[in-house]
């Protein structure tokens, strides 16, 4: 009989080298070796009241709220400068029934094609439309096209929420 490690699964499936070679290989530019471990003084009440919060968000450790919020930061930070690449979306909530709200809507985004990548509509009831407006390009012009839909007569409520792919770690992901 084979090793166990060259043995396929009941189903037909890989052997455990196999599968331990993909998944290497899926890994690659990214492995344990290049984490670093840190310290972290915090008072024990803001500690206790932030594992009941990742908890809460379904955080299985500390390491990875800790991370996000670190990328957190770094993405506010980045997004500040006007040249910089950022991609965001522009949430926005409107009665339809304003007189010519989605065509002066419509036309702003045809006004900077440039930067709208693409645009979902729902209807939330009669009246209300939800708005979701994907935008790429530098953040001074993101912001620029934002507050021209936000501040647009006749929209209830819009907000911008930006990011920047260029300041968060790079994952090496494998598509087939």
């Amino acid at each position: 009989m084979a090793p166990a490690t060259d043995q396929r699964t009941a189903e037909g499936g890989a052997t455990l080298v196999e599968v331990c070679a993909t998944l290497a290989k899926a890994g690659q530019g990214r492995s344990v070796k290049s984490l670093s471990r840190i310290g972290v003084s915090i008072d024990s009440e803001l500690l206790s009241k932030f594992d009941s919060f990742i908890a809460g968000k379904g955080y299985e450790n500390r390491s990875e709220a800790f991370r996000d919020l670190i990328r957190d930061r770094l993405v506010k930070s980045a997004v500040i400068s006007p040249s910089a690449l950022v991609v965001g979306t522009v949430t926005l909530i409107y009665d339809h029934h304003t007189r010519l709200l989605p065509e002066k809507l419509t036309d702003i985004q045809h006004d900077h094609h440039e930067v709208v990548i693409s645009t979902v509509h729902a209807h939330l009831d009669h009246h209300n439309c939800l708005e979701v407006v994907v935008l790429r390009g530098k953040s001074k012009d993101v912001q620029t096209l934002a507050d021209k839909l936000i501040s647009t007569k006749g929209v209830q409520h819009g907000r911008l929420v930006m990011s920047s792919p260029n300041t968060v770690a790079k994952h090496s992901h494998q598509y087939r």
